[in-house]
């Protein structure tokens, strides 16, 4: 194979690099599936693998993109034949196996799903990891007994990827969402993504996190943590139910188990890394379908080439981004 660009990280001796460099198929670690990668997405664990002390990459020289989309090359599998249109995201990929960032990528089939009809790569990578997330957050919310009878459902990190993808979501399954952000610039687009309501992290913490509060909200998706996640539990309906899928707001949870056996709170935790195929294949086909909210695909992507992309991880650690971003090769 003739020669190919990937964004790849290295820390040595000399020092830690990160930026777009030439290798050849040889350079690629062993799987069954060859793919020839249309895109990738833009996640903050991405973000972290591009800094010496992101605790993300296990071993260097490291291509990281923990998602991509692309077509099959060659296949040693006999679920996947050249041609086929794939997604693979999750498992160790961009974590201890080379990423997405890349031109082309060699993938265990194990980790790899097809394009569902319906959905183009380029979609699947608006979503990637972070749709993936909310998609499983919202499926969890849903086998917990959500529905938009129930009540107004509250996402938190509004307009991260995650919670860009779930007020969409939510919206398009008819669901009345109330949007948290710390970003006053951007209520427009979270009331153009499907946001009915929107407030403030102030508003949703409050001045002192009480062990049982007023009853807000049916359902919330939350990928912040910490203090937002307590106050979380102590507003919610009888019987409702929290989706936590991410710590940027904190790993330690002020709570008590009042919320728990006093309201038959039920706190989900969700986890897309090690998902189980099943389950994978279903969400996907889902969110080509009636979790697709198909004229927001394009309001929530921005989309940027490999030799942009050190800029936009710089972005995302910062808190600066807003959508999703995702990288043509």
């Amino acid at each position: 194979m003739e020669n190919f660009k990937a964004f790849m990280v290295n820390k040595n001796e000399e020092g830690f690099s990160a930026g777009v460099t030439t290798i050849t198929q040889e350079n690629l670690p062993d799987g069954d599936v060859l793919i020839k990668v249309a895109y990738s997405s833009v996640n903050y664990k991405d973000g972290l693998a591009s800094i010496p002390n992101g605790k993300i990459v296990r071993s260097y020289p490291f291509i990281p993109g923990i998602d991509l989309a692309g077509t099959v090359i060659r296949s040693d599998d006999s679920r996947f034949k050249e041609g086929d249109e794939v997604i693979a995201t999750s498992y160790e990929i961009g974590v201890s196996h080379y990423g997405g960032f890349s031109e082309y990528a060699r993938i265990p089939a194990e980790w790899v799903v097809p394009l569902p009809e319906g959905l183009t790569l380029k979609e699947a990578m608006v979503f990637g990891t972070a749709g993936f997330t909310a998609a499983l957050s919202v499926h969890r919310l849903e086998e917990n007994g959500l529905t938009p009878e129930k009540g107004k459902v509250l996402v938190t990190g509004a307009t991260g990827g995650v919670g860009s993808v779930a007020v969409a979501m939510l919206a398009k399954r008819g669901y009345h969402v109330v949007a948290s952000t710390g970003k006053e610039s951007e209520h427009d687009y979270l009331k153009k993504i499907g946001a009915a309501e929107i407030i403030s992290r102030e508003e949703l913490v409050g001045e002192k996190i009480k062990p049982l509060d007023k009853q807000l909200w049916a359902g919330a998706v939350d990928p912040v943590g910490g203090d937002t996640l307590s106050a979380i539990l102590s507003k919610l309906e009888y019987n409702g139910s929290v989706a936590v899928s991410g710590l940027t707001g904190g790993t330690d949870v002020p709570t008590t188990v009042f919320p728990f056996i006093l309201r038959g709170i039920n706190l989900l935790g969700i986890d897309s890394v090690y998902c189980p195929m099943e389950t994978r294949k279903l969400l996907w086909q889902r969110m080509a379908g009636d979790l697709k909210p198909e004229e927001l695909l394009e309001t929530i992507k921005n989309e940027v080439s490999l030799e942009e992309l050190p800029s936009v991880l710089s972005s995302i650690l910062k808190g600066e981004n807003r959508g999703r971003t995702i990288v043509k090769m």
